[in-house]
């Protein structure tokens, strides 16, 4: 299994810190909320943990429920996206894959980092078409990659 961790950039790894800029940058131009959840080895269906996730994180209580979460479970080679109600109605299921395609071309490539910040800028460019920030905006969701034990 390949070790992802906080600060590393080295082949495989993920570096937190700059997903986590990433995040922010997209964040000031939309009312939407990323987030990325990296999960150890489990057993079960991922989508369904994903969706566990989901709710676990608050990704439902944002105002516009425009919130995404990037469910990544390295040990198992997988990933999910998921929407939340306001901006999936908007994009639909091929935009998901869409996106999960582009991560995953980096990530087969060994850059995980690279791959989750096309697919966050590119879900970001989404969130501004349908979700621009507005004055009274603020930062619902934590931007910080959340490593699930």
């Amino acid at each position: 299994m390949v070790r992802w961790t906080r600060r590393t950039n080295a082949a495989g790894a993920m570096d937190a810190e700059r997903i986590e800029a990433a995040i922010r940058e997209v964040e000031t131009t939309t009312s939407g909320e990323i987030r990325v959840c990296v999960a150890p080895y489990f057993w079960g269906s991922v989508e369904r943990n994903a969706k566990r996730a989901f709710g676990r994180l608050g990704m439902r209580r944002t105002r516009a429920r425009n919130g995404v979460l990037f469910f990544i479970v390295p040990s198992r080679h997988k990933l999910v996206v998921l929407g939340d109600e306001g901006i999936h109605a908007r994009v639909g299921v091929e935009f998901w894959k869409r996106i999960v395609e582009t991560v995953l071309a980096k990530l087969r490539d060994g850059d995980p980092t690279g791959g989750l910040i096309d697919g966050i800028r590119e879900v970001g460019e989404r969130l501004r078409a349908f979700f621009p920030r507005e004055a009274d905006d603020r930062d619902e969701l934590p931007d910080e990659v959340h490593f699930e034990e």
